[in-house]
């Protein structure tokens, strides 16, 4: 009899061990992260640049298409519609090639982007076991959390985390 009852109350107790949940709002963490936002300006930089150079190559090749209308109204037509071929592909392959950059702008800001967010999720992982956390739920725009309490949320200070080993 006795033995029923302490094994009653050890499974009693465990029944009353709750697990440990928190929720992290997924935008807001990212929206205060330093490193995505350095990224960030990063490559809004390198866009600003690569947009100011298309700019100046637009502007030098419609000067160069104005020279050539001029100087086109002095040629032969035969002449003048091989000059406006080889103008037109001169004009393609700069366009390919701003595109292209602008292709492996965007690829090389994906690839970092996707390393910010492993980061972040190796983070919250490391957190949520230190602090015995059974689950960490992501929530915000897109999250699974539809309602947490504040106490529940630990956005900030994973944020603070993130911020602080960032410095390092």
């Amino acid at each position: 009899m006795k033995k029923i009852l302490l094994v009653l109350a050890v499974l009693g107790m465990a029944s009353c061990q709750q697990e440990k949940i928190g929720y992290v709002d997924n935008v807001k963490l990212m929206d205060e992260y330093q490193e995505k936002m350095d990224v960030e300006a990063k490559f809004k930089a390198k866009l600003e640049a690569l947009a100011k150079k298309r700019d100046s190559i637009s502007q030098a090749f419609q000067l160069e298409a104005q020279a050539f209308q001029i100087k086109a109204q002095k040629m032969s037509q035969k002449k003048a519609q091989e000059e406006y071929g080889l103008m037109q592909q001169k004009g393609q392959v700069m366009g390919q090639q701003l595109q292209q950059e602008d292709q492996q702008l965007q690829a090389a800001g994906q690839v970092e982007m996707d390393s910010i967010v492993s980061k972040v999720k190796k983070q919250i992982k490391a957190f949520g076991k230190a602090q015995g956390y059974t689950y960490i739920l992501g929530g915000g725009d897109g999250g699974s959390v539809l309602y947490g309490t504040d106490a529940n949320n630990l956005t900030d200070k994973v944020v603070k985390i993130l911020n602080d080993n960032y410095k390092k």
